[in-house]
């Protein structure tokens, strides 16, 4: 299994930077293990990934593996210890989603697609120097009855079940914040109010396979 786990990362990270969402090594991305997590590791660009590059770390915060795990590991063990339902966590820096975190802006429900990260808006958390504790307890917050947030002055993360469904969660919200940027440019979008957003809600719970 965390063979399997290791390779399936390599393929995401690489999948995040094909995207178009992330640049670089700037991203990170865990899988949530028995004991810890699995994480990419710090600094390493991902076509250069191997499995033994993919770093363990411990619910304890100890690091297990030849490379140092992510800056943000801590952001990742955090949300793992708050949400029993995250098994997939997926950080990012896209350009919109960026832009509107250095705006300290979240995104409001201008559009009822908002709604594919749990709830009525999608949060801007408060800002702290990456990689710090402090950035972790706002994340957290920020998170807190949702799956997504943006970081002030710095990006974008995301939880999911899998890693495939944080990667799409991603790419949608990146789209959101590019056109809710665009309506900005223009003028002060109209906000759907609280009870039509339960409404897509409740028809987001309904609206799944089977």
């Amino acid at each position: 299994m965390s063979e399997a786990s290791r390779i399936q990362l390599i393929e995401y990270a690489r999948k995040m930077n094909r995207s178009g969402i992330n640049q670089g090594t700037s991203g990170n991305l865990s899988l949530r293990q028995d004991d810890g997590m699995l994480i990419t590791p710090s600094a390493v660009p991902y076509d250069d990934l191997e499995p033994g590059d993919i770093v363990q770390v411990n619910f304890d915060g100890s690091a297990v593996g030849p490379r140092k795990p992510s800056s943000e590991w801590r952001l990742h063990l955090d949300v793992y210890r708050d949400r029993p339902d995250a098994r997939a966590i997926l950080h990012a820096h896209p350009v919109h989603c960026t832009a509107l975190a250095c705006l300290r802006r979240g995104i409001p429900a201008f559009h009822y697609m908002v709604a594919v990260a749990g709830g009525s808006d999608i949060r801007c958390s408060p800002y702290a120097t990456f990689g710090t504790q402090e950035l972790s307890a706002h994340a957290v917050a920020a998170l807190e009855d949702r799956k997504a947030c943006l970081m002030a002055n710095h990006g974008l993360v995301c939880l999911a079940d899998i890693l495939d469904a944080a990667l799409a969660l991603a790419i949608e919200i990146e789209s959101l914040a590019r056109s809710y940027l665009q309506c900005l440019s223009v003028g002060e979008p109209v906000i759907l109010d609280e009870d039509e957003m339960d409404r897509v809600l409740a028809k987001f719970e309904s609206y799944k396979p089977g």
